[in-house]
């Protein structure tokens, strides 16, 4: 198994498979993953069970370090499609993610105009206005739910706090559709349990909270790094095209990542 760790707070650009070029930043330690969830297939691997505490970036340091570096990839003539919040761990945690987000917004509209502004995030600080406020300013408000079965969301997702997927999806709503709805889909099995997602009994429910929502746009992708646990499976092309034409003939764009 290698997962990975990412610099902090900026790393790459670095090639995404669905966001084109992108320039990551990441809100979290370098050390080590700080996250409300504890996803058994994310690439920075699980989360730390150790007591020991790593400061958070301060916006000053993000500003700073962004604008150097943005000032460096001006310099060589380097093309940035994206800004992307991600990284080792949830970066709408950060106590300082609304200021930080109107700081990336200032910079990028000084040296990459034309780049969209993306955050990835589990939804677990949508009770922060903040956070609300943030995420209604930038250009690719994507939200993960691999599920709406709290039994899968507690065996795969491992949520660290209290986490009703029912109040996700209200929340979600009030973005009035702009928002992106991200979902992985794969197979195999957790210490025997089995963790496939694809079939009707996880996608039926899966699309009726995805109606609910009304987001612009439906991400699916499937595993393509290693993970913390190597018995699941990537799930086949002919299941992700089925959930996705499923997704099609809800009148929602979709986007399918193998």
């Amino acid at each position: 198994m290698a997962c990975i760790n990412f610099p902090s707070p900026v790393f790459g650009p670095i090639k995404s498979r669905r966001l084109g070029t992108s320039l990551g930043i990441n809100l979290l330690p370098e050390e080590r993953k700080i996250c409300s969830f504890d996803c058994i297939y994310c690439e920075v691997g699980l989360r730390s069970r150790s007591a020991v505490k790593n400061k958070l970036p301060t916006r000053e340091k993000v500003r700073e370090v962004l604008e150097r570096k943005l000032q460096k990839l001006k310099e060589d003539g380097e093309q940035i499609d994206v800004f992307t919040f991600a990284g080792n761990g949830e970066p709408t945690s950060h106590p300082d993610f609304e200021n930080i987000i109107d700081d990336t917004i200032e910079l990028r509209d000084k040296y990459y105009p034309e780049a969209k502004i993306t955050v990835l995030s589990n939804a677990t600080f949508l009770k922060r206005p903040g956070v609300i406020r943030a995420l209604k300013k930038i250009d690719n408000n994507i939200q993960k739910i691999d599920t709406v079965d709290p039994e899968y969301i507690k065996l795969v997702n491992n949520p660290n706090a209290k986490y009703d997927i029912q109040k996700v999806v209200e929340q979600l709503k009030e973005f009035n559709g702009d928002v992106i709805v991200q979902t992985i889909f794969m197979g195999g099995n957790i210490n025997g349990i089995d963790v496939d997602n694809t079939s009707d009994k996880y996608v039926l429910p899966w699309l009726e909270a995805v109606k609910k929502i009304k987001p612009k746009e439906v991400m699916i992708y499937t595993l393509a790094r290693e993970t913390p646990v190597p018995t699941l499976e990537k799930a086949t092309k002919e299941q992700l095209d089925r959930i996705g034409q499923k997704v099609r003939d809800l009148g929602i764009p979709v986007q399918v990542t193998y």
